[in-house]
């Protein structure tokens, strides 16, 4: 295949996940609201709306900014699956929390991870390279969080203790693990 064939088919590609992401992004903040008509089981407040529209705008909106930075896939999919991580650190804690209930305070430690990865890539310029040492120091945050968590017994008491805190830290340490060998891969490219 020749190049300006392959580029229009990468082109085409990155339009219709695109459209995909941002179709994903209306449906999600849409059907709470939907949910909310037939059943009493979901009772989101205006400013749960407002939490999860600038969650996910904000993720669509780097994962555009990613998309421009760089037409290598291994970049693309790294940051997709950094932004996920993100998304989801933040949801799952203002949601239900992972160490304990929502309302614990050791929960705000994960916030640090968050920053680790942001500040990374600020520091790095979003270089592939600065990415993927960022994305290894988030998930080696991410483990030292839940180890102190267990280790301290903070959350303790709250349901299948300590099970959730430990599956979710490797959880998390693995998409972590894995935008980081996106981005080094990125890097020899």
């Amino acid at each position: 295949m020749t190049k300006p064939n392959l580029r229009a088919r990468n082109d085409r590609l990155t339009q219709i996940l695109r459209l995909i992401g941002w179709t994903l992004v209306a449906a999600l903040l849409i059907t709470p609201a939907i949910a909310m008509r037939f059943t009493d089981e979901v009772q989101w407040t205006a400013s749960d709306f407002v939490f999860a529209a600038v969650i996910l705008i904000g993720a669509g909106g780097i994962a555009e900014l990613a998309v421009r930075a760089s037409g290598d896939w291994s970049y693309r999919l790294g940051s997709g699956l950094a932004v996920l991580a993100v998304v989801l650190l933040i949801w799952i804690n203002g949601a239900v929390g992972i160490i304990g209930s929502e309302d614990h305070p050791a929960n705000l430690l994960y916030l640090a991870v968050v920053a680790a990865a942001f500040i990374g890539g600020v520091a790095s310029r979003f270089r592939p390279e600065g990415l993927s040492l960022a994305m290894v120091c988030a998930a080696v945050l991410q483990l030292l969080i839940g180890a102190c968590a267990v280790l301290r017994g903070w959350g303790e008491g709250s349901e299948n203790w300590p099970r959730p805190v430990i599956v979710l830290s490797v959880l998390f340490a693995l998409i972590w693990l894995a935008a980081a060998g996106l981005f080094r891969r990125s890097a020899r490219v």
